[in-house]
C-alpha cells in the first residue's frame, strides 16, 4: 500500500485485501478490476506531468461507479487506463482476472474488445445505418453469424427501452434514444464493465436524467458500471463515487455519502 498520507483509505476491508493482495498475485473473481500503486507520467516537451501518483482501487463484479474530479486531477487516464487504452508506467492493472497492465497493444485488443464496452458523449453512430444495423456493428467485427447478431442486437436495444425503433435512423432519433443506441452498441459484445465517458455531455438535463436511468436499470441488472465524468449531479446517481485529486484519490464514498457532501457544499 502507499504511504502517501494524501490518499483516501480503501472504503473496506475486503477492498483492501484485494488491492494489497502480493505483487503479481490475481485478486480474489468477486473483483473484475484492481489495480495496484498504478503511475503514469508523460513526457510533455521535456516536462514530467505525473496524471497518476500510485492509484488503488478495486471494483466488484457489478458495482455502479463514478469517478470524478475537475481538470487535470487525472481521471481521464485512469479512464484511458481502465479502458485499455494506454498502459500504466507502474503498478498492477488487474482486469477480470487477467493482468493486463504489462500487455502488448495486440493483446490489449483483444481483451478491450472482448471485456469493455465504450459509451462516450459524442455517440459515434453511423448516420445511414438503421439503429440495429449500428448496434450489431462490433458483432460484425467479431465474427458473429448474421442470425446471432440480429438476435443480440436487438436484445441489447431492448435492454435500453428502444426494442421499437430498431429500424430508426440516427437522424429519426432524438439525442437521447442516440445516445442509447450507443449504449446498447457497448452491451451487444456482453462486456465484463461498462465504460461510459461524460455520457450526459451532449444532453440536456430532463435527458440526461433518462440517460441515468438506464445506466441505473443496466447495473440492477447485474451489469458492472464504470461512469467518468466531472458533474458531480451526475456522479451522485452512481453507488459510489470516487474523486480523484492531483494525480490520487481524494475520497471513495457511498452514494449516500457523497450526496451529503454535495448538500453541505462540498464538490
Amino acid at each position: 500500500m502507499s504511504n502517501n498520507t494524501e490518499e483516501a483509505p480503501l472504503s473496506t476491508t475486503a477492498e483492501r485485501h484485494a488491492v494489497v493482495g502480493a505483487a503479481g498475485t490475481a485478486p480474489g473473481k468477486d473483483w473484475v478490476i484492481v489495480t495496484r500503486e498504478i503511475k503514469r507520467e508523460y513526457d510533455m516537451g521535456g516536462e514530467i506531468v505525473r496524471a497518476l501518483r500510485g492509484v488503488n482501487l478495486a471494483v466488484r463484479r457489478n458495482e455502479y461507479v463514478a469517478i470524478m474530479g475537475p481538470s487535470g486531477s487525472g481521471k481521464s487516464t485512469l479512464m484511458n487506463l481502465i479502458g485499455c487504452l494506454d498502459t500504466p508506467n507502474a503498478g498492477e492493472y488487474w482486469l477480470n482476472g487477467q493482468m493486463v497492465s504489462t500487455m502488448k497493444d495486440d493483446d490489449l485488443a483483444r481483451v478491450r474488445n472482448k471485456e469493455i464496452g465504450f459509451v462516450f458523449q459524442t455517440f459515434n453512430l453511423l448516420p445511414r445505418a438503421s439503429a440495429l444495423h449500428n448496434v450489431e456493428l462490433p458483432l460484425v467485427y467479431a465474427g458473429i453469424s448474421s442470425g446471432e447478431r440480429k438476435q443480440r442486437a436487438n436484445e441489447a436495444l431492448e435492454a435500453v427501452g428502444l426494442g421499437n425503433r430498431v429500424h430508426h435512423r440516427p437522424n429519426e432519433l432524438s439525442g437521447g434514444q442516440r445516445q442509447r443506441v450507443a449504449i446498447a452498441r457497448a452491451l451487444v459484445n456482453r462486456p465484463s464493465i461498462l465504460l461510459a465517458d461524460e455520457p450526459t455531455g451532449n444532453l440536456d438535463s430532463s435527458t440526461s436524467e433518462e440517460i441515468m436511468k438506464v445506466f441505473e436499470s443496466l447495473a440492477e441488472s447485474g451489469q458492472t458500471v464504470i461512469m467518468v465524468t466531472h458533474e458531480p449531479d451526475i456522479a451522485a446517481h452512481a453507488r459510489r463515487v470516487v474523486v480523484l485529486r492531483d494525480g490520487l484519490i481524494a475520497s471513495d464514498d457511498r452514494r449516500e455519502k457523497f450526496a451529503e457532501k454535495l448538500g453541505g457544499g462540498a464538490h
